[in-house]
């Protein structure tokens, strides 16, 4: 694995880092930021930003870069199916960040691929029936047969729409309606993550094509 992509599952893929690991990249963090002022790391100290632990400080002791390549590498071994690797069908490159429709080195796009885009409410399992994304969509038409892009949400799946349903929802006296996007091809595992969630500001793409 070479340093650019570590970079990029440390980036855009942090929530499969375990505890501790976070802990060191943020000690890492405040460290360096605070370099050239001795008052500040201090301050980040007493408040456990910046950590004295020997069993956090040694995930650094090779230095950053090891650190990333360390923790890419497990992650990768523990799950694999969970990172997207962005990469360009034409170069075989890795994009920019997971979410990038354009390959940064040449030049080829892949823009058309998006058709809606879809903000996440909430999640729920019907029982004996599909499990079921509940949102809005921000832009563009859903329709049965696209796939949703859960890379957002950190997760590298794009599952197939195979129902549409409306839900009415109250809120402070109001009645609206969320769409209710089902499908089956997500597991046990990713349902629960998905639920755990919970309301996702960011909007995530509805495409006509995964194999991109």
């Amino acid at each position: 694995m070479d340093q650019e992509t570590a970079s990029y599952i440390i980036n855009y893929f942090s929530n499969l880092m375990t505890d501790n690991e976070k802990l060191a990249l943020k000690h890492h963090m405040h460290t360096y930021k605070t370099s050239d002022d001795p008052k500040m790391r201090r301050i980040l100290t007493n408040r456990g930003w910046i950590r004295t632990e020997p069993e956090i400080l040694n995930f650094l002791k090779d230095g950053y870069d090891e650190f990333e390549l360390s923790i890419a590498k497990r992650i990768m071994t523990e799950n694999p199916e969970k990172v997207f690797l962005n990469n360009c069908s034409k170069c075989n490159k890795l994009a920019r960040t997971p979410y990038a429709r354009q390959c940064r080195h040449c030049g080829d796009n892949w823009h058309a691929i998006t058709v809606a885009q879809f903000k996440l409410n909430n999640a729920y399992q019907l029982k004996g029936k599909q499990f079921f994304l509940l949102g809005t969509v921000v832009k563009g038409d859903i329709k049965k047969g696209q796939f949703i892009d859960l890379t957002m949400l950190g997760l590298n799946k794009k599952p197939k729409i195979e129902t549409i349903e409306f839900a009415l929802k109250r809120k402070d006296g109001k009645v609206s309606e969320d769409i209710a996007l089902g499908t089956n091809e997500l597991t046990e595992d990713d349902k629960d993550y998905i639920t755990n969630k919970g309301p996702f500001a960011t909007p995530f793409d509805i495409i006509n094509d995964r194999s991109t």
